[in-house]
C-alpha cells in the first residue's frame, strides 16, 4: 500500500500527464480503430481505383514509357513508387512524390490511369494521415512518439494507483451506483487489464512513426543500424537503363519471388531498390531489398530483413502486429477493439477529472450558501 504523500504525487502525474496528452492518444487511437473497417470500405467504395479495367490474365506493359510518361508530367526529378499487383485484377499502383504528392492507379496491362488521389485526398487518405502524422508530417510524427512514451508512463502510474493491497485483486465493475463511480471503475479496471495490450499497439505505433527509434535500440544493443547501399562517386553519369532491365537484374536474386514495392528515385545518383515478399518474411510488403545502380545495372547490395539490424529488422514483424495483419480477420477486430478501449480510458480520465471538479465546487457554493444563510 503505497503512502499517502507517495499516493497523492503519482495521482498528481498520473492526472496532468492524462490530461495534456490523453485527448491526443485518445484522438490517434479512435482514429486506428476506424481505419482497420475504413480501409475494405474505401476500396469498396472506389472500385474503379482498385480493380483493373483489362483481363487479369493479359501480360503487364513495360515499365519503362510509363516511367518516362510520368517523368515527363511531373518533372525528371521526381521519386516514383511502383507497387504490383498482389492479386488478379487489382490495378498498379504508383506512388508519386515531386511538385504533387500522391497515387496513381493504372490498369497493369496497358498502363492506362483509372484514377488519381493526392496525399491528403479522400477520406481515407485524410484519416490515415491524421492518426500517422496529425497532418505535421515529420514534426506530427515525432510529437506521436512523445504521446507514446507518455501513455508508457501512464501505464505504470494507473498500476501503481490500482495495485491493490491484497491479492487476487477484485475487478469489479459498481454500474449500479450512478455514472461517475462506474465510469472510474472502467476507467480503472479497463486500464489496468488492458493496459500492456494497448502499450503494444502504441509502442509499435510509435515506432514506425519515427524512424530513428529503430536506430536508437540497435545502438543500445551494440549493433550499427542498418543503412542502403549508396551508388559510388562517379558512376552516375550517362543515361539510365530501361527501367524493367533494372527490375529484371534485381529479380535474377530472388527468382521467383513477388515483387512488394519498386522505389525509383528521381536521381541518378541514388539506386533503384526492388523490395521482395519473401516466403519467409513476415512483413505483408516485403523488407527484403535488391539495390542495383540505376546506369550500370550493377548490384549493389542484397539484404533480407534477418540480415539487419536489431532495431530496423523489427520492422518486419511490427508493421503486420499494429495493423493486426499478422494474426488475420480476429486480429484486426483486437486492434480495433484496442482503440476504441484507448480512446475511451482517454476521454473518460478528461471526463471523470472535469465532473469531480464540478461536484466538488458545487459542495462548496452549496456548503458556503448554508453558512451565510440567515
Amino acid at each position: 500500500m503505497l503512502r499517502a504523500p507517495l499516493r497523492r504525487l503519482w495521482l498528481t502525474l498520473h492526472r496532468w500527464i492524462g490530461l495534456t496528452l490523453g485527448p491526443l492518444l485518445a484522438l490517434t487511437a479512435l482514429l486506428g480503430a476506424v481505419l482497420v473497417v475504413a480501409l475494405p470500405l474505401d476500396r469498396a467504395a472506389h472500385s474503379e481505383l482498385f480493380v483493373a479495367h483489362s483481363n487479369s490474365s493479359a501480360a503487364p506493359a513495360p515499365l519503362e514509357p510509363l516511367r518516362q510518361r510520368l517523368l515527363a508530367e511531373f518533372g525528371p526529378d521526381t521519386n516514383l513508387t511502383l507497387r504490383p499487383p498482389r492479386q488478379p485484377g487489382d490495378t498498379l499502383w504508383v506512388l508519386v512524390r515531386g511538385p504533387w504528392d500522391g497515387t496513381l492507379y493504372l490498369d497493369p496491362a496497358t498502363g492506362a490511369e483509372q484514377g488519381r488521389r493526392g496525399t491528403h485526398e479522400g477520406a481515407y487518405n485524410l484519416l490515415f494521415e491524421l492518426h500517422s502524422s496529425l497532418l505535421l508530417e515529420d514534426t506530427g510524427k515525432g510529437i506521436l512518439a512523445i504521446a507514446a512514451l507518455a501513455y508508457l508512463f501512464l501505464l505504470v502510474t494507473g498500476v501503481v494507483l490500482w495495485w491493490p493491497a491484497r491479492w487476487p485483486p477484485s475487478l469489479r465493475i459498481v454500474l449500479n451506483r450512478g455514472l461517475l463511480r462506474g465510469l472510474f471503475d472502467l476507467h480503472r479496471t479497463g486500464g489496468a487489464v488492458l493496459g500492456l495490450l494497448i502499450a503494444v499497439s502504441v509502442f509499435t505505433g510509435a515506432y514506425m512513426a519515427w524512424r530513428p527509434l529503430g536506430g536508437f535500440i540497435s545502438t543500445a544493443l551494440g549493433q550499427t543500424p542498418a543503412k542502403a547501399p549508396v551508388v559510388p562517386k562517379g558512376t552516375a553519369t550517362g543515361p539510365r537503363l530501361p527501367l524493367d532491365d533494372l527490375v529484371a537484374r534485381a529479380q535474377a536474386v530472388f527468382p521467383g519471388q513477388p515483387i512488394g514495392y519498386v522505389q525509383v528515385p528521381g536521381r541518378a545518383d541514388r539506386p533503384l531498390r526492388v523490395r521482395f515478399r519473401l516466403a519467409d518474411d513476415p512483413h505483408p510488403n516485403g523488407i527484403g531489398s535488391v539495390w542495383v545502380h540505376p546506369v550500370t545495372g550493377e548490384l549493389l547490395g542484397v539484404r533480407r530483413w534477418q540480415d539487419m539490424d536489431t532495431g530496423n529488422g523489427a520492422v518486419a514483424v511490427i508493421y503486420p502486429l499494429h495493423t493486426g495483419v499478422l494474426g488475420g480477420v480476429v486480429h484486426q477486430a483486437v486492434t480495433a477493439l484496442l482503440g476504441l478501449t484507448l480512446a475511451g480510458l482517454g476521454l473518460s480520465g478528461v471526463w471523470l477529472w472535469w465532473r469531480r471538479r464540478a461536484v466538488a465546487a458545487a459542495a462548496r457554493s452549496q456548503a458556503l450558501s448554508r453558512g451565510t444563510a440567515p
